[in-house]
């Protein structure tokens, strides 16, 4: 019977999502998890593969149980106690055999967070500048990458992907009021380093080094030394996914 996790992690510790033969991915703690539990050895997929030291607020991941679930709240406790104190799992959900937490998801957005006050509490989950950045027009060259179809630009060098097209429907920046400028990004499909080169272009626009000629000018060049740097992953958040098939709580 095939189940979806719905979970969050910090991802402060870990090399990714993806287990690795030499570092700790999420998946990896979570499939050890569910291996001791149901006493057979369980793997799961994610809806997506976060980079190292890179959070979700909202993540999806399916496995496959040889037998029914009959007390999900338990099954949900003991699975939180083996995962340790940087994985939560929130909710287990039965699904329909075919069912798959990466190609079913219609959407994923994530969120970068940048602070321009220093703060100890904010550090460890925002980007700090001490230059202001100009965020009206950060916001006039993210209209722009509504009208982008191929980000090869932002893509990491020498990926997997079969395609760099993506379908990007809203990217903004705005202030949260607690003091972080938060970069919201929604698309269908994201490729590898995406979000944080397509943020670290939109930061060379907030500090003056680039304008909206250049910027397209980087989007038509299908080059990913064109763009800006690639920023720093503990900032960044897998926010939300949707499905056709999952209700919202």
């Amino acid at each position: 019977m095939r189940y979806f996790l719905h979970l969050a992690y910090n991802g402060a510790q870990y090399c990714g999502w993806q287990r690795q033969p030499n570092a700790i991915g999420v998946q990896q703690i979570l499939e050890e998890a569910l291996s001791t539990i149901l006493r057979v050895p369980t793997a799961i997929i994610g809806a997506g593969r976060t980079d190292a030291g890179v959070h979700a607020a909202c993540m999806y991941a399916h496995f496959d149980s040889p037998f029914a679930i009959s007390d999900p709240d338990s099954f949900i406790r003991s699975l939180n106690h083996l995962c340790g104190r940087d994985i939560s799992v929130y909710k287990l959900i039965h699904v329909a055999d075919d069912s798959h937490a990466r190609f079913d998801a219609v959407s994923r957005t994530y969120k970068y967070f940048v602070t321009e006050t220093k703060s100890p509490f904010l550090y460890p989950y925002s980007w700090y500048t001490s230059r202001p950045l100009d965020y009206d027009m950060m916001n006039v060259a993210a209209r722009h990458l509504l009208e982008i179809t191929d980000f090869t630009s932002f893509a990491k060098l020498h990926s997997d992907a079969k395609t760099n097209i993506c379908d990007v429907r809203e990217a903004y920046w705005e202030n949260n009021g607690r003091g972080q400028w938060v970069f919201t990004i929604t698309a269908d499909r994201f490729l590898r380093n995406m979000v944080r080169a397509v943020v670290g272009t939109l930061v060379e626009v907030g500090r003056g080094k680039m304008n909206i000629d250049r910027l397209i000018e980087v989007v038509k060049a299908k080059d990913r030394c064109a763009a800006g740097t690639s920023m720093p992953g503990h900032a960044l958040f897998l926010w939300d996914i949707v499905y056709p098939y999952i209700e919202k709580d």
